[in-house]
């Protein structure tokens, strides 16, 4: 990196939903090289403590109070909550980004191609989704997309895995209380780190990247294979696995580069996550 990359004048930053996990993993990664702002909804100490950090209730809250208070020239959206409260902060934050320049960060999901089921999807594949979920994520998706397009940045990751991650925190209490997990035996999908994500979107930063990017490890996997070897090295207990097929054929749900590709040292295999994991 050059020290121009390193200038931590160069950007405000704020983090829409910087308490939460992915969230508050990208906070700790911008933080030591720009002015980083988050926001949080559980209070805890080390929160209220932190003086760059505001309390928000996006069902509640107005946003404009603390973009006023921040001016941040980047926003990234790690939100989670109701999804009609959703809606109306992104169009805040789209309003005050036309208004004033800044760029939003947007942490979308594959999700968004969940109607797709025989291929992988690439970054100008159309989006298009049968669950609640991804149909939320395209419509906030589609609303920022109308926004020039040097200011926005939609990031499209897979399932998310990390040593404190929801998912592993999940395994780790089935293997506790002796419960089965379910997998999907007929899925296909890539997998991500969360150490790599919050990387990866440095990158963008520093480079003033936009667009969409697909984010995920360049490799397939299938998710019963996947969580069998994360099961493996969480714990040498056997784990009963409850087969879930939702179809008799190979489901595709994964987010594959072929436009915004990003350099080989940012790039990232299943196996290095299962290494991560292990140790």
């Amino acid at each position: 990196m050059t020290k121009k990359n390193l200038d931590p004048q160069k950007h405000r930053i704020l983090i829409l939903g910087a308490s939460g996990y992915i969230g508050n993993a990208i906070y700790k990664e911008l933080g030591p090289y720009f002015k980083t702002f988050g926001t949080y909804r559980t209070p805890t100490k080390a929160f209220k403590a932190n003086t760059q950090f505001f309390p928000y209730n996006l069902e509640e809250d107005d946003v404009y109070e603390i973009l006023e208070a921040c001016k941040p020239t980047i926003i990234i959206s790690a939100l989670r909550g109701n999804f009609n409260a959703q809606t109306i902060v992104h169009q805040h934050i789209a309003e005050y980004a036309l208004s004033f320049g800044s760029k939003i960060i947007f942490l979308s999901s594959a999700n968004v191609f969940d109607a797709y089921s025989k291929f992988p999807s690439y970054e100008l594949d159309k989006t298009l989704s049968h669950s609640i979920y991804g149909h939320f994520k395209i419509k906030i998706e589609n609303l920022l997309l109308r926004l020039p397009e040097k200011q926005v940045a939609i990031i499209r990751v897979p399932m998310i895995f990390g040593a404190t991650s929801p998912r592993i925190e999940e395994l780790k209490q089935a293997i506790l209380e002796d419960e089965s997990v379910e997998v999907f035996p007929n899925l296909i999908m890539n997998v991500m780190l969360d150490k790599k994500l919050t990387q990866q979107i440095h990158y963008i930063i520093n480079r003033n990247k936009y667009g969409v990017f697909h984010l995920g490890s360049t490799d397939l996997v299938h998710h019963d294979d996947y969580t069998k070897e994360i099961l493996g090295i969480l714990s040498d207990k056997k784990v009963v696995l409850k087969q879930v097929y939702t179809t008799n054929e190979d489901r595709y749900l994964a987010v594959l580069p072929k436009f915004n590709k990003l350099p080989k040292h940012l790039q990232i295999t299943s196996q290095h996550i299962l290494e991560e994991l292990g140790r």
